[in-house]
């Protein structure tokens, strides 16, 4: 099972066949067009299923299925966490829950990026269990930012989710320390002199313990297209 994490900058639509070309089962793709604008061309794969949220149409969370994954919203999500989505994935070899994360920058400020996680894995806490959960996608974090006075922040984000054996892939695989990647996933502005590791992939320990290969796509081949690099997960399942 292939995931990939990918903020696109919009305009998903004329960038899929990039994200394609590393043929993945999933996608979660932020700052995606809703469905409607979705217009593929004919030669791009359409993909099995999708599952698409937000309030502006040029600019949402996008799930994308091109296997026999299917995606069901769960009832019990809060929009008060907005584009962190609880997902039921069933219909491929392994079901799970999935969370498909873009934490953006709300009009109330004390909801800003990393704390819409924090709240959110609160509320979800009887939902984030110890197997078969995912958290991925474009978290807009590090811990490098790390305010101690903020009710909640990127390492306490991951304590939390360590107290369920749950862990980030990308940490995993190359060994890394939070706040040390040596891979980033973001560009700002698209300047090489100033890369960050703000995209995740979060899991708990029966996928970490068939997990294949992380890979982080690079500044040359991606800048064209976004700011943001995509996170490519391999599990054998």
């Amino acid at each position: 099972m292939k995931l990939i994490a990918w903020n696109c900058n919009m305009a998903f639509r004329k960038k899929a066949a990039f994200i394609l070309a590393y043929h993945p089962d999933i996608a979660v793709i932020s700052e995606c067009e809703n469905p409607e604008k979705l217009k593929f061309p004919d030669e791009i794969k359409a993909p099995n299923d999708i599952l698409w949220y937000g309030t502006n149409p040029h600019k949402g969370l996008g799930v994308f299925s091109y296997s026999d994954y299917r995606f069901q919203l769960l009832d019990c999500h809060n929009p008060d966490f907005k584009n962190i989505l609880p997902i039921s994935v069933t219909g491929g070899k392994v079901d799970f829950i999935l969370f498909a994360i873009w934490a953006n920058n709300p009009s109330d400020k004390d909801d800003a990026y990393v704390t819409q996680i924090w709240k959110a894995i609160h509320f979800y806490e009887d939902l984030i269990k110890e197997t078969k959960t995912i958290l991925i996608g474009d978290f807009n974090s590090n811990t490098i930012w790390d305010k101690p006075r903020r009710e909640g922040n990127h390492t306490t984000v991951v304590n939390k989710l360590a107290e369920k054996n749950i862990f980030s892939t990308y940490h995993n695989y190359f060994n890394q320390i939070q706040g040390k990647e040596e891979h980033p996933t973001l560009y700002l502005y698209r300047h090489e002199n100033k890369p960050y590791h703000m995209d995740y992939c979060f899991v708990s320990n029966d996928f970490m313990e068939v997990l294949e290969s992380v890979e982080v796509g690079n500044y040359k081949d991606w800048t064209m297209y976004s700011d943001h690099k995509p996170l490519i997960i391999n599990f054998n399942i």
